[in-house]
């Protein structure tokens, strides 16, 4: 079930196919993810970020001569003037075209998983190597959102993150991604950011306690989050090799 919705300029709502009454919307200035409830967060969001309740998400486009000195203030200014709760609103900023946006979906008896990825690699980096850093925030390149309709406890979340990030690297790697500075293969770009958004509904008859590239859960996650950065990759005009 993959797909990138707003690729031809056309489709301006997605609706999950999984999870009743998940929407994904485009709009002038950013995608917009609607939760039917609140959902246990955590995440790395410039704005909101850290373990909260969340109902929405913003990913927010930003072109890459933004002024970074407050984003958490210039984010906090566009939800008061689109009217989201900031309480529950977690905000993302990408120099991402957002018709980028890739979506996968898995549908299973303990679990059902959406996954939004914006991916651009102009700032490709490798963690761990001799590379010019930065004292303040950059707006992130390969954004995800991975939305969980699951039980899960705040160990397997956080091991869902390492799960996610494995993925993204493994296709950035497959992709010939390099960091741009040194030419060794990329494992991510510098300002990377991820969403993990769990329902906890009590439908599901286990609790996740794991979530490694071992089990069930892990395994989902690692595909819908390979799929989506390689397809966003691609609708950018990355080739494959």
């Amino acid at each position: 079930m993959m797909t990138t919705p707003f690729l031809n300029g056309d489709h301006y709502t997605y609706k999950s196919l999984v999870w009743e009454d998940l929407m994904l919307t485009r709009h002038e200035r950013h995608l917009l993810l609607q939760l039917p409830t609140h959902v246990d967060c955590l995440s790395s969001a410039i704005f909101g970020g850290g373990m909260r309740k969340i109902d929405r998400i913003a990913n927010i486009y930003v072109d890459r001569r933004y002024d970074c000195n407050d984003p958490e203030k210039d984010i906090e200014k566009l939800f008061q003037e689109w009217n989201y709760p900031q309480e529950y609103t977690a905000g993302l900023l990408t120099a991402v075209q957002l018709e980028h946006a890739a979506v996968l979906e898995e549908n299973g008896k303990d679990a059902s998983l959406f996954c939004c990825t914006t991916a651009g690699i102009s700032n490709g980096a490798r963690a761990g190597s001799e590379r010019t850093t930065f004292p303040v925030y950059q707006p992130g390149t390969i954004n995800t959102m991975l939305m969980i309709d699951a039980r899960m406890t705040q160990a397997a979340m956080v091991n869902a993150v390492i799960t996610a990030v494995e993925a993204k690297t493994a296709a950035l790697a497959d992709l010939g991604i390099r960091d741009v500075e040194n030419g060794l293969v990329a494992t991510g770009t510098t300002t990377d950011a991820i969403v993990v958004g769990v329902s906890q509904s009590t439908s599901y008859p286990i609790a996740h306690r794991y979530c490694g590239t071992a089990t069930d859960l892990g395994a989902v996650i690692g595909r819908l989050v390979y799929g989506t950065v390689r397809e966003s990759l691609i609708a950018a005009g990355v080739k494959t090799s």
